[in-house]
């Protein structure tokens, strides 16, 4: 069987969760491979409603392992938090193992983002605040604090020595805050790591025999491949690469095994926080989008903020899709567009006198460029009762195909609804 990779191929919020939920019941073992608890998915099924930050999507599902891997940045008190949440309401967090080797995000973590952002003023990136950036910029500064520390007194306890005297440094003289206690801080992480250690384990046995066994192995993506730290419009972007690549990483699997690369688009663009957004909307049009008043509308599901909006951006999805490797396509919430007479695609960037075909690098020049757009007639039918391709009106057929033509991957699903049975699968993922 398989390993398919499952990646957000526009600025995250594509609707992941609900398909991971969905190819987690085929699955034998889910991996969230990067990101932390600035990342969320909302998962529905027969289960109910559930807002997903760290755990993956496959803790449904009974018979599915899930690690979190060694490329997630992981809050303890915000995990266990979700783990009680989730065992007050039934699921079983009983098959949920911890990378080992997968960093903590530190209180001094999460006031330092917040500091930082707060002291960009107008030139704000839009972080969640969470301490994520400054959790990876740790691991790659050698400094960071990983989960087999706090399993270890003395290793804790030296590491954080070191560590926070110079983050109070940062503190008190950079930020004129108060410092945080060594010897409190260090308490608080032993206990949290004594309430995780059932959890926390080296999860590379565990994924190897799956793929030894040729079980299917899903690796699920948070965030988006335009916020990817290499390659999205930076620097508004997540501190970690959320594509394919980081996949490979954070997971600890080699390339050659990814069977598929599965992404994920929205039928139209959103983007929360700050940013460049070529194709945003604004009134009655982005009124539509957003769905205002139904449960579903667009709000971040870690941030509780308005998603901007806007139309399909092909030239930024074509690139992530060439950039990932991705194969096949999931296109969620085509239900939305339903209402619409007209619905337009963004085919190109004009620039002047020239028409390109690719994102460029820079804020500046990217923030200039004007849409060049394709008008497709809209359907004006309810599809959310659908369940065949082929039951859909012809010209959502038609607006799907164009998609999947411009960004050049074939179409594997698509979901019309956020309810596990709003899901129309065309081709066979695992």
């Amino acid at each position: 069987m398989p390993v398919v990779a499952l990646i957000g191929a526009q600025w995250g919020d594509e609707g992941k969760g609900g398909l991971v939920d969905l190819l987690a019941s085929r699955a034998r073992l889910v991996i969230r491979y990067g990101g932390g608890n600035n990342a969320g998915h909302t998962v529905v099924n027969p289960l109910g409603s559930f807002k997903l930050h760290l755990v993956p999507s496959g803790i449904f599902d009974p018979n599915t392992v899930n690690v979190i891997g060694p490329g997630v940045v992981i809050d303890p008190e915000a995990l266990l938090n979700e783990l009680r949440d989730l065992q007050a309401r039934g699921i079983s967090t009983e098959r949920l193992f911890i990378s080992e080797r997968a960093h903590v995000i530190m209180p001094y973590h999460v006031q330092l983002d917040q500091l930082q952002e707060e002291s960009r003023g107008a030139g704000k990136i839009g972080t969640t605040g969470r301490g994520i950036g400054p959790a990876y910029a740790d691991k790659m500064s050698r400094t960071g604090i990983r989960m087999a520390d706090l399993l270890h007194e003395e290793t804790l306890l030296n590491r954080l020595r070191t560590v926070l005297e110079e983050k109070n440094r940062l503190l008190t003289r950079l930020y004129n805050t108060k410092p945080l206690s060594l010897h409190d801080t260090y308490l608080r992480y032993l206990d949290l790591g004594h309430q995780l250690a059932e959890h926390i384990t080296d999860v590379h046995p565990i994924i190897y025999r799956a793929i030894e066994k040729d079980l299917p192995v899903l690796l699920e993506g948070a965030q988006g491949g335009l916020l990817d730290i290499d390659h999205g419009t930076y620097p508004y972007v997540t501190s970690s690469p959320p594509g394919a690549a980081g996949a490979c990483q954070g997971a600890g699997i080699g390339p050659t095994r990814i069977h598929s690369v599965l992404g994920v688009l929205k039928a139209y663009s959103t983007r929360v926080g700050e940013g460049p957004f070529p194709t945003e909307l604004e009134g009655p049009e982005a009124d539509v989008l957003r769905q205002i008043g139904m449960p579903w509308a667009e709000v971040g599901t870690t941030t509780g903020r308005m998603r901007r909006v806007g139309w399909f951006d092909a030239v930024m999805a074509r690139y992530v899709v060439q950039v990932n490797g991705i194969d096949t396509v999931a296109i969620t919430k085509l239900d939305v567009l339903d209402t619409l007479p007209t619905i337009k695609i963004c085919v190109g960037y004009r620039m002047v006198e020239t028409v390109l075909e690719y994102p460029p690098a820079t804020t500046a020049l990217l923030s200039a460029v004007e849409p060049v757009y394709e008008e497709l007639p809209g359907w004006q039918t309810p599809t959310s009762g659908m369940r065949q391709f082929y039951d859909l009106p012809n010209e959502a057929q038609a607006y799907v195909a164009r998609i999947c033509h411009l960004v050049g991957a074939r179409l594997g699903i698509i979901s019309v609804g956020p309810e596990r049975e709003q899901t129309i699968e065309v081709a066979e993922i695992f």
